[in-house]
């Protein structure tokens, strides 16, 4: 194998650079399965990792992409072979360890999972973290009772990458989705793809100033946090339960314990990053099976490597519409 097209993010003075590089195979880091990827993402996260915000990342120099699809080239683990279509999503790929904005990854064979049939890796891509991330919020909902017909289910950071999914997951499955936006120019889109009503994110960022408000939502899928999740939670219905899967307005909760108490609602983590193999697996195949192929292209633009900067200062702005696919041989 010949070098390779990879981001490479350096560091010197505690500013993070990006640059594209020529990397050979015997920089990669240690692991079971090398990867042939074809295609990553962009999610929130990677923002965060190429602007060098949170120290997410451990040691430079760093490959970022915390998601990648490919074709498996070469592997010593039983569980795969040359040829295999794999996925990866979390284990702390493209922070801790080297990801995905490059030709080729190195990676523990138990964080792949097979990209399921009829479902080719840039789609995969357009669904991501943050699409695999709104499904497991759909599951825990659903684990938790939420039922079609139980009333309206609020999406926070709708016209965002979780928000884009969750609305169509949520839309395809037979509830009827509120999308809470800041951008009017987004609801033809969100419409598009399932919302039926629209609310003015201003109306829930405000401080909460009464422990328990007119009860409005079923359920809640919320990418935002801080006033935004808190600010729902006391617009629950009785025992409705609210997806936590996000910090973007903020990782503060400014709330009262009294909707837990005389309301009975719940709080609902998702983590998708060290999300067991079986779930994974699940959610996957509900992926392939309830998101249409035409709905995923209509979310996704496709860029290359080079475009990548931009995109990560944008997407902190919240200025980027649902899905951006990285083909990283473009």
């Amino acid at each position: 194998m010949a070098g390779f097209k990879a981001i490479l993010l350096r560091e010197q003075g505690r500013k993070v650079s990006a640059a594209i590089e020529t990397l050979t195979p015997d920089q990669l880091p240690a692991g079971d399965v090398l990867v042939r990827v074809s295609h990553s993402t962009l999610n929130y996260k990677d923002g965060m990792v190429l602007n060098g915000i949170g120290r997410l990342v451990k040691s430079y120099p760093h490959v970022p992409g915390v998601d990648f699809a490919g074709v498996v080239e070469h592997s010593t683990s039983p569980d795969w072979r040359a040829g295999d279509p794999v996925i990866l999503t979390g284990w702390r790929v493209g922070e801790w360890t080297w990801g995905g904005y490059a030709q080729y990854a190195r990676v523990k064979a138990e964080w792949l999972v097979r990209l399921p049939a009829g479902m080719t890796a840039q789609r995969a891509m357009a669904i991501g973290t943050a699409g695999f991330t709104s499904m497991l919020a759909v599951m825990a909902l659903e684990r938790h009772g939420l039922k079609p017909g139980d009333g309206d289910v609020l999406v926070t950071g709708a016209a965002g990458g979780v928000g884009s999914v969750a609305v169509a997951l949520l839309a395809h499955l037979g509830y009827r989705v509120v999308a809470a936006t800041g951008r009017p120019e987004t609801r033809d889109y969100l419409a598009g793809l399932g919302a039926a009503d629209f609310i003015d994110r201003a109306e829930l960022a405000q401080p909460v100033t009464k422990p328990l408000q007119a009860e409005r939502w079923a359920a809640a899928i919320d990418s935002v946090g801080s006033t935004t999740l808190a600010t729902l939670l006391t617009q629950l219905k009785y025992r409705g339960a609210a997806a936590a899967c996000g910090l973007a307005g903020g990782a503060d909760l400014p709330a009262s314990v009294i909707p837990f108490l005389l309301r009975g609602v719940n709080l609902l983590g998702i983590d998708s990053v060290l999300s067991p193999r079986p779930e994974r697996r699940t959610a996957w195949d509900r992926l392939a099976r309830e998101l249409e192929p035409a709905l995923i292209d209509g979310m996704t633009q496709v860029i290359g490597l080079g475009e990548l900067p931009e995109l990560a200062n944008r997407i902190l702005k919240g200025q980027v519409r649902g899905r951006v696919v990285v083909d990283v041989n473009a």
